[in-house]
């Protein structure tokens, strides 16, 4: 009698069989698939439909997590843990489908972490390129590659791969903000480094506002060459990019699918701002609902400004500001502003393109 271990692996093999194979043969060859085994070889005919899917079929599913919910729980951290012990003390947003996987989809991460007044996150790099998106407080700073920025709520924030970066808090509350990181990517190339820097802070090589002054005015030094393919400009300010999205309302009218909705930039390329991760803000006005969208990347949404309910797959989720949720691959999704509502969202888009895979989909408003 076979065991149930026996019994679900070969049912979990014939799952993704090719409907050709005569499945009433297949005992007869179990035979054959032992000795193979033994010299490390494997019939693709009995996983190639799990191996090669008719559509995207993500393992990740339709979340949201509400920031009145989980912010107790990242003060909470701070009565536990330092953020020097920590060296990062974030709260990693895992999706109910990849339980225990640090996954928010199946190629992102995120987390939301917090500094309390006084406090320095210790500089380290790593080959994972990461975001920070602003959600609360004033007055804290990322040193990023020898020079500092201030973040404030809605800001767009770049740690690009292997740079030095430090986080602290010089005002007097709490400063939480969104991670955003490509380490899956990352390591399912294997291709993953990490250092810690001798110091608690890297040295200021730059004045802030460096980056900016160079490649934020449409303009670049004329003898200055960009090798990175990440953005120089490391720090999005939300007022700029508000204001953008005002002034895009009042020339054009709303996408039927998107309403407004703008990417961030390498003023360099034109390309998109970060090599692995795509990101966008998006405007939606009161009363509005976007036309069913749905695309091959994995989106993480984290709302700005603004209220209102998405419908993913069939599933209706009401957000709020602060509020995050998630769109998987190829799932049908769309929007409705109750109110004026900005959003921020990130995905790995700009990967799929680069990789000619891409593909999304509107239905017909």
């Amino acid at each position: 009698m076979k065991s149930d271990r026996s019994v679900h692996s070969e049912a979990g093999a014939l799952a993704g069989v090719v409907p050709s194979v005569n499945l009433a043969a297949e005992p007869g060859r179990m035979d054959f698939y032992e000795r193979a085994r033994s010299c490390n070889l494997a019939p693709l005919w009995r996983v190639l439909h799990g191996l090669v899917t008719d559509q995207p079929a993500p393992r990740c599913v339709p979340a949201l997590w509400r920031y009145a919910e989980t912010r107790p729980y990242l003060m909470e951290a701070c009565k536990l843990i330092s953020a020097e012990e920590a060296e990062r003390r974030v709260m990693v947003l895992e999706n109910p489908g990849l339980p225990g996987e640090s996954r928010i989809t199946q190629s992102l991460f995120a987390g939301l972490q917090i500094i309390l007044p006084g406090e320095v996150a210790p500089a380290h790099k790593h080959t994972a390129s990461a975001l920070r998106f602003i959600i609360e407080g004033h007055g804290a700073y990322t040193a990023v590659a020898g020079e500092r920025t201030m973040m404030e709520p809605g800001d767009f924030v770049i740690t690009p791969s292997m740079s030095w970066h430090d986080h602290g808090n010089e005002g007097d509350a709490p400063m939480i903000w969104l991670d955003g990181l490509d380490m899956h990517i990352v390591n399912l190339l294997c291709a993953s480094f990490r250092e810690g820097y001798p110091g608690r802070v890297h040295p200021l090589q730059r004045p802030e506002g460096s980056a900016a002054a160079e490649a934020g005015h449409n303009l670049l030094p004329v003898d200055t060459e960009y090798a990175s393919q990440t953005s120089p400009i490391f720090n999005y300010p939300y007022r700029r990019t508000r204001e953008a999205l005002d002034q895009l309302a009042r020339i054009r009218a709303a996408d039927a699918w998107h309403a407004y909705k703008m990417k961030y930039i390498n003023p360099v390329t034109g390309g998109w701002a970060m090599p692995t991760m795509s990101t966008w803000m998006q405007f939606i006005p009161a009363g509005f609902t976007t036309a069913s969208y749905r695309s091959t990347d994995s989106a993480v949404f984290t709302v700005v400004e603004g209220s209102g309910s998405s419908r993913i797959g069939g599933e209706a989720f009401d957000w709020g500001p602060h509020d995050i949720f998630v769109a998987p691959s190829w799932v049908p999704h769309q929007h409705t502003a109750s109110s004026d509502a900005v959003i921020f969202i990130y995905s790995d888009r700009v990967v799929q393109e680069k990789l000619d895979f891409w593909r999304e989909h509107k239905a017909q408003p």
